[in-house]
């Protein structure tokens, strides 16, 4: 008999939905950010459709590498080049934008390697896990089910 994992099923649609709902947290936050960082990949679409929904064109991505597969990890997340060069950013509120804060580690290394740059940085996320050691300033849902992602759901051969 095949177990069966209840599983969190995102859309293209909820995409749209929770950036405009974070967008909302935000302003309603009174936080002006100043740059979005995506972290590559799946922060990618939620940074841009936050930019939108922000009107923040100054974007950033960091490329962070800690899932191999389902629930596959590396034992620490490593940053992958380029690294962005924060020179000058001292005064800036930077929000950081990912798909999932799942064990936290990817946003804890992405905050620790902001920590002195910038002025401020805040995390925005569509999904926030119970486990994660970072707590998001942002979250349009919490859940502790696996997440499959519109984007990440099917791959070309």
């Amino acid at each position: 008999m095949a177990v069966v994992t209840e599983r969190e099923r995102m859309t293209w649609a909820h995409l749209g939905e929770g950036a405009r709902e974070l967008a909302a947290q935000i302003a309603a936050d009174g936080y002006a950010p100043g740059l979005i960082v995506g972290i590559a990949r799946g922060g990618l679409l939620t940074a841009g459709a936050l930019s939108y929904a922000l009107e923040l064109k100054n974007a950033f991505t960091m490329n962070v590498e800690f899932y191999t597969g389902i629930d596959e990890r590396l034992p620490v997340p490593m940053l992958l080049p380029p690294v962005p060069d924060l020179v000058d950013l001292q005064d800036q509120r930077v929000l950081v934008a990912d798909d999932v804060a799942d064990t936290g580690q990817t946003l804890l290394l992405v905050k620790e390697f902001l920590a002195g740059k910038v002025r401020e940085a805040r995390v925005a996320v569509l999904y926030e896990k119970p486990r994660s050691v970072v707590r998001c300033e942002y979250v349009w849902r919490r859940t502790d089910r696996w997440i499959d992602f519109p984007w990440s759901a099917a791959t070309v051969p």
